[in-house]
């Protein structure tokens, strides 16, 4: 026999499954880029990182061997404003405006933001997303105007997103990488330093 009270109940679980597919669509666009780099990472660890790799840009670009990320780097970009900033990682990683470029002497500034949201995701921005593999001793090359230059990591450190002293100006050549920590947040930041191999 057919019951009224039966309707609402119904109702409500339709409701609940149209509500939950979108949501679980949503998770996935924002968290399926950290589950791919994570997985060929997963992979590919077991053989040993390739130091020499085709620059995905001569003209500027890094290449971190251990966690296979080879990207662009687009150069004095404005990290304070978001619109730039965003345009730029839709093209590679981003260096910061004001820092040192890899043929002067400084503190030459890197970054990858984790998009916030879904719609802010693409490729490069999961470029970094590997970075917290990274130990003393492993190695970055940074390729800018067609020379490769080799770093080796010395520290590596989760801070608050409000501490900027990692971008501040250095006597000695240090390369600083930093991006949104964990994947996909903005609550805090991973920085990675690394000192030229002379």
């Amino acid at each position: 026999m057919f019951s009224l009270a039966a309707v609402p109940n119904k109702l409500v679980f339709l409701i609940g499954i149209i509500l939950l597919i979108p949501g679980l669509l949503l998770l996935t666009m924002t968290f399926f880029p950290v589950i791919k780099a994570e997985t060929i990472y997963q992979i590919q660890k077991t053989k040993p990182p390739v130091s020499a790799v085709t620059p995905a840009n001569p003209d500027f670009n890094i290449y971190i061997p251990k966690i296979n990320a080879n990207a662009p780097v687009v150069k004095n970009v404005n990290p304070n404003i978001s619109e730039i900033y965003q345009s730029a990682l839709s093209q590679g990683v981003a260096h910061a405006l004001g820092s040192a470029l890899p043929n002067q002497p400084g503190n030459t500034f890197i970054f990858a933001h984790s998009a916030g949201n879904w719609y802010q995701a693409n490729r490069y921005n999961a470029v970094f997303y590997l970075l917290n593999k990274l130990v003393v001793g492993d190695e970055i090359i940074l390729t800018y105007l067609g020379n490769p230059r080799r770093y080796l990591v010395s520290k590596s450190q989760i801070v608050s997103a409000s501490d900027l002293s990692y971008m501040a100006p250095s006597k000695t050549d240090l390369l600083t990488l930093m991006t949104c920590w964990p994947p996909g947040t903005t609550l805090k930041r991973l920085i990675v330093v690394a000192k030229p191999v002379n």
